[in-house]
Order: C-alpha cells, then structure tokens, then sequence
C-alpha cells in the first residue's frame, strides 16, 4: 500500500495532500517538529518529532520505501528518499529523480556557499497558483504509475 511522507514545518501545499490522499485512499503521515493542525481522519496521521536537527527528516527517511512518495523541498531528505527507492517530490510540483538530485544537491551547496559570503539573502519565492497546479499534476501521476507498477 502507497504511503505518503509529508515534511510538513514548511510545507504549503498539506490541504492539496489531503484532498488527492483521500481521493485514492492513501495513509498520509504529517510528520513535523511541533504541533500543527490535521484534520480529523483516519488516514492521516500526525506524527511530531523532536526539535533536533533533522529529526523530521530522519523519520521520514527511515520509513519511506519503494511505492511510497515524499513531498518534501529539502533535498537531502530527497536525496536519502530516491536511494530507499520513495517517489519524491518537492513542494512546487517539480520531482526528484535519480537524474536530477546530483544537480540539486550541487546547487543547493552552491546557494549555501554564496549565503556564507553575504552574496544571496532571501528565500524561495512565494508559491503561485502554477505552482499548485503542477503539484496537484505531479502528485496524481506519482500515484498513478506507482499503482500501474503494482499491477504490472
């Protein structure tokens, strides 16, 4: 059974999760360092980790497997989902794969290095309505060839 992993402190698009896990009837696990509010179903499962660092990722990576998909923008977290062989993908719609987490792994140390020295500030830009577009998308056709893979 399809399981879906939510790195959900800065999650933004939990309530589309929702929406699409209930519509296939999948276990969602909302897995954060605080409290924060799920709805009431039995699908959905709240799980809060310690405030330590990376705590939430650790969980995660710990458990998810093949057929099992991570919504996630971190890519390290992303990276350890893709070798336990999850279906990943990040916030905006726009999946991890095996092809393309070398290149964002080196982009995220790149952006890192250039915050050090004072060079970028600021974070990602705000999510638009493209963006959860295309994140519903992904998430649907995640679901889809996981479940065509099982039959196949």
């Amino acid at each position: 059974m399809t399981e879906i992993y939510v790195d959900a402190d800065a999650c933004p698009v939990k309530n589309e999760i929702y929406r699409v896990a209930e519509r296939y009837g999948l276990k969602v696990f909302v897995v954060s360092n605080s409290y924060l509010n799920v709805p009431r179903d039995p699908r959905l499962s709240l799980v809060v980790v310690s405030d330590s660092f990376d705590a939430a990722d650790n969980w995660i990576a710990e458990r998810a497997g093949p057929g099992d998909i991570v919504i996630t923008a971190d890519i390290p977290l992303a990276d350890r989902s893709l070798k336990a062989g999850a279906t990943v993908i990040g916030n905006t719609g726009v999946p991890f794969t095996t092809a393309s987490i070398g290149l964002a792994m080196a982009n995220r140390e790149l952006l890192s290095n250039l915050r050090a020295m004072g060079e970028v500030t600021g974070g990602p830009k705000p999510m638009a309505p493209r963006d959860r577009s295309r994140f519903l998308s992904a998430l649907d056709e995640a679901i889809q060839k996981i479940r065509r893979q099982k039959i196949g």
